[in-house]
């Protein structure tokens, strides 16, 4: 299958209510590489690489997002597969992030 990249900015109620360490979780149990990331305009930013229907798989997830979450708009961009990640992690301090209580 064709490997993918995706990025993301998730619009909502997307900040203090774990987002980002919920999206961390189900990219690891899918086995995506990448990083999320809270911006102080509020949204959340991600970026995903692995297989086109896992990307997929977790691109849905965003969509509804964790239990506490409310999203309202995804923004998606496809990119070219890069494959500079070696797993998915929760970045800090990248473009003016705000800090959150969880991760």
């Amino acid at each position: 299958m064709a490997e993918k990249r995706i990025h993301l900015w998730i619009e909502g109620r997307v900040q203090g209510v774990c987002f980002r360490m919920y999206t961390e979780e189900e990219a690891r149990r899918l086995g995506l590489t990448g990083w999320v990331r809270n911006l102080n305009d509020g949204r959340v930013e991600m970026v995903a690489e692995g297989d086109e229907e896992t990307v997929g798989r977790l691109v849905a997830w965003c969509h509804r997002g964790p239990s506490h979450a409310r999203v309202d708009r995804v923004v998606e961009r496809e990119e070219p597969h890069r494959g500079e990640f070696s797993t998915f992690t929760i970045a800090y301090g990248r473009g003016g992030e705000a800090d959150g209580a969880c991760r």
